[in-house]
């Protein structure tokens, strides 16, 4: 059947307090300058390489919109490389690393993140 939808994933969002503290937490923890400016006074949008956007958006937190649940995983080919970075990062654990292949962690507005060993 035909459909006008593509079978493609444009954008991940991600409800954040402050935006600027948001953008620099998240190119910080994936090693990148920020490169754009805040769309809108609620926006940042931070592109992926390879990969559907991050998009930050501080306009739509709120304590139940925080992602209890990884909504997607970052890649990494060093699982205990990456497990050892967020540690020294002092940023909060949720798991250790699980059977060799990924471990979860938070940002600092309580969203759930994962890292997989790609």
């Amino acid at each position: 059947m035909a459909t006008p939808i593509l079978a493609e994933i444009g954008t991940v969002f991600m409800p954040v307090r402050d935006i600027e503290k948001a953008r620099d937490w998240y190119c910080s923890l994936l090693g990148i300058e920020p490169d754009g400016e805040v769309l809108f006074g609620h926006i940042y949008v931070i592109s992926m390489t390879n990969s559907t956007n991050l998009v930050l958006d501080s306009k739509i937190y709120s304590p139940e919109a925080i992602v209890k649940t990884p909504m997607f995983h970052l890649n990494t080919k060093d699982i205990k490389a990456a497990y050892s970075f967020i540690k020294e990062k002092k940023i909060e654990l949720t798991t250790e690393i699980q059977h060799g292949h990924y471990f979860n962690f938070k940002d600092p507005d309580g969203n759930m993140l994962m890292i997989c060993k790609c």
